[in-house]
């Protein structure tokens, strides 16, 4: 029947009223990720107004009630009546969507950040309350605002001093973000330190007032500047390596009003290379034009300094550009009037224009910083050429690991137990210690889409370890095998991953732990972007089974397994069994906990702060001792070691 079916069905969701029934298409998910977001759009407001040369300082503070604060000393937003909207400017930024100094020709920024651009409108849609607070003209401007509609007029004071800028204070909405409105003083940090490296000179404050953070009664405070931009940048990357040029390379320039920044040190002490790009100061984890110029004109830059310094003779091949790369950090941020972004995630730089500004400015000014240090020049390119001869002499075994001829030869493992389904994107693999383990998870899978790959012991340490020894090692080789990946150093091509969801499923105990940490170590400095793009998943398997009667529970923790005991009556007659591995499951028991799909729980893989888990990976995998030791003197005391089973 369609004569209730009218025009009048037809729901039309304008402004505000849409960003809150469809929050997911602007800030990406009502889960975590979504609800830090508020925060970085707030602060990105502030960034805006620095790169126009307004502002110098940025506070941001967690609230006891779970609020946040956003202070900066800028120009603050105007305050004058809008002429389309007829309200407030104020007002018009917060209510109204794309309202902004951004957009426009002649607007109030030449670039702007922004991870996705939405503006503080949608904050103030997804929020329970915002207070905005505009100090400019001798004036201070104040309004509220409750889930996105104004409360409050816009009260003005006077004000004595000649202060300028603008305080936002939103508490998000629970009825939204369902899952909780906590904040993870991790993840912000993270994120906050990254805007410090990006825009040079400019001082972010941030506070944790809230109660369980207290210590002493003190509020946690850190300050990030960094006068040095993205030079201290790669310092902090590279602070645990040995550095093989002592100062930072750096190039800056700007071209057809887009400016760029490169920082590169090498490292002596590292086989991988950690190029981090980023323009108008989002991360750009898919690469893009400014990344595909960098590495270009690397290439071509380092090879035609190689001949001129007699390095390569005539009739010897170029050094390709994963051999000029090995042991760089580096970190290229671009300012784009007009960014593209481009692929699911908009983590893509896309404008075509920028590739080649990249290529053409690098290239005058790193030729000419060698062409004075060539010193510097000669280390880089023996490192090179090193490179190059350990990726000759593992070339054969690189051949075995090409997807290709793996599949015409049919050479997969001979442990790997495959799935039936030939669908990347519904496949799944687990990767298993032992035989034993691998054996209940062959038992108890659903063959259809799930893999399972046992490996014997523990594999190589990657981080400290050459392309030869890598190729040649057995496990390693099974791993890149089963999983369809590529040659380390290539671009890393996700139409070739045999699984989508690669799962690593370790006992639950101290050499577990190692075994998952060796894991990651290959994931994260042997294809990146396996992690980066959400491909890797951590298995969690249960550490008890409590029966009692006829009924029977999992536990995932010992603070689990004491909750649940305590729900019992004092006198019941209840089973403990401890699972000290994977291996003393029943192959039903691991179905039911850790491989079903309607009630295991998997946690996916993330790299929020790529700096930080880089120099972290350095730390605890790399070849030094005194800085690892360092770190477990810091931080062991502050880890809670009661579930740790030794």
């Amino acid at each position: 029947m369609t004569s209730n079916y009218g025009a009048e069905q037809i729901q039309v969701l304008e402004g505000i009223d849409h960003v809150r029934k469809r929050p997911g298409m602007y800030i990406g998910s009502t889960g975590p990720r979504g609800l830090h977001h508020l925060v970085y759009e707030v602060v990105d407001n502030s960034v805006d107004e620095a790169l126009a040369g307004y502002c110098k300082n940025i506070q941001i503070t967690l609230n006891p009630d779970n609020s946040v604060t956003v202070v900066d000393d800028g120009r603050g937003i105007p305050t004058d009546i809008h002429p389309r909207t007829g309200k407030s400017a104020l007002e018009t930024v917060l209510t109204v969507l794309g309202a902004g100094g951004k957009f426009g020709e002649g607007g109030g920024y030449k670039v702007s950040g922004g991870l996705h651009g939405v503006g503080v409108s949608v904050v103030n849609a997804l929020s329970e309350w915002v207070e905005a607070t505009v100090w400019r003209d001798r004036q201070v401007h104040t309004q509220r605002f409750e889930r996105g509609v104004p409360k409050t007029g816009l009260e003005v004071e006077p004000s004595s001093s000649n202060r300028t800028g603008t305080s936002v204070t939103f508490h998000p909405d629970p009825t939204i973000f369902t899952s909780g409105i906590i904040f993870d003083y991790a993840t912000l940090a993270g994120r906050l330190r990254e805007l410090a490296f990006l825009n040079g000179g400019v001082k972010i404050t941030f506070t944790d007032n809230r109660p369980d953070f207290f210590k002493n009664n003190e509020a946690h405070v850190e300050v990030y500047y960094y006068e040095g931009g993205i030079r201290e940048y790669v310092a902090y990357m590279n602070s645990d390596k040995q550095a093989l040029n002592e100062d930072v390379i750096y190039i800056q320039g700007e071209r057809n009003n887009v400016q760029v920044e490169v920082a590169l040190q090498w490292c002596t002490d590292a086989y991988t290379d950690n190029l981090l790009g980023f323009a108008n100061n989002i991360r750009t984890i898919d690469g893009g034009t400014h990344l595909e110029g960098l590495k270009a004109v690397l290439t071509r830059s380092m090879n035609a300094i190689a001949r001129k310094r007699n390095k390569l003779k005539e009739g010897e091949s170029n050094l390709a550009g994963e051999n000029i790369r090995e042991g760089l950090t580096g970190v290229i941020s671009v300012k784009v009037p007009d960014p593209e972004f481009e692929g699911q995630t908009k983590t893509k730089l896309g404008n075509t224009e920028v590739r080649g500004i990249v290529d053409s400015l690098v290239g005058e000014v790193l030729t000419e910083y060698l062409d004075f240090r060539p010193g510097v020049a000669d280390a880089i390119l023996d490192k090179a050429i090193e490179a190059f001869k350990a990726a000759e002499a593992a070339r054969k075994a690189r051949e075995l690991v090409r997807r290709k001829s793996v599949l015409e030869s049919s050479t997969l493992p001979g442990k790997l137990a495959d799935c039936s389904s030939r669908d990347p994107a519904e496949s799944e693999i687990f990767i298993v210690e032992g035989d034993s383990a691998g054996g209940s998870a062959k038992q108890g899978r659903d063959r259809r889409f799930q893999a399972i790959l046992p490996l014997r012991g523990k594999i190589l340490n990657i981080e400290k370890t050459d392309d030869a020894k890598i190729y040649k090692n057995t496990e390693i080789q099974s791993l890149i095998t089963a999983l369809g990946l590529g040659i380390k150093g290539e671009e890393f091509d996700a139409s070739q991953l045999r699984y989508h969801r690669i799962c690593l499923m370790t006992d639950a105990d101290v050499d577990g732990a190692h075994i998952r940490t060796l894991l990651l170590t290959f994931f994260y400095r042997y294809q990146r972007s396996l992690v980066d793009q959400g491909y890797v998943y951590i298995a969690c398997p249960p550490l008890y089974k409590i029966e009692r009667g006829r009924n029977h529970f999992y536990c995932y923790s010992d603070r689990e397994r004491d909750q649940l005991i305590a729900t019992f009556p004092e006198n019941a007659k209840y089973e403990i069994q401890r699972f000290k591995g994977l291996g003393e499951m029943m192959p039903a028991q691991l179905w039911e906990t850790t491989m079903n799909p309607e009630t295991r729980t998997l946690k996916r893989v993330e790299i929020e702060d790529a700096a930080e888990a880089d120099r972290v990976f350095t730390v605890l995998m790399g070849d030094r001792v005194a800085p690892r030791r360092e770190f477990i003197e810091t931080y062991g005391p502050k880890l809670n070691l009661a579930d740790l089973d030794i």
